[in-house]
């Protein structure tokens, strides 16, 4: 069974008057030891990013300004999220089909569990729907 997408919160501190610190704290609710850390930002609202799958690269995904709506298709279920503020991630394991939508002025930070490398990347939908229904991973 492909394991699941979920939300996480992570550890804060402050307050509206001084402002807040988001930790992950030592990494301790990250499932994977984080390799890489990049972000996206100035995404036009009217595109949608993503349109691939990860063969062995788990991430989290934070909205650390505005809003991100985060489609993710497992080959079995398909769930919607929005991440809208910082204090809160999302899970995607490896072999999980992701669109992104972003609000103007979105900045998504992404942690994985690997390195890039273009090799670990399934672009074609059809394929990754052979991939996950017919168990040929």
């Amino acid at each position: 069974m492909p394991a699941t997408p979920y939300l996480l919160s992570f550890d804060h501190v402050g307050s509206p008057e001084s402002g807040y610190i988001t930790s992950t704290q030592l990494a301790d609710n990250i499932p994977f030891v984080i390799k890489r850390v990049f972000w996206t930002q100035g995404t036009p609202p009217e595109t949608t990013r993503g349109h691939h799958a990860n063969m062995a690269t788990e991430e989290v995904l934070v909205a650390l300004t505005g809003s991100i709506k985060v489609l993710i298709d497992t080959g079995h279920a398909r769930q919607e999220f929005e991440l809208t503020h910082p204090q809160q991630g999302l899970y995607v394991p490896a072999m999980c089909w992701v669109e992104l939508r972003f609000s103007e002025g979105a900045t998504a930070l992404c942690l994985t569990s690997t390195d890039y490398s273009k090799k670990d990347y399934i672009r074609d939908y059809a394929y990754f729907k052979k991939l996950t229904t017919h168990g040929a991973l």
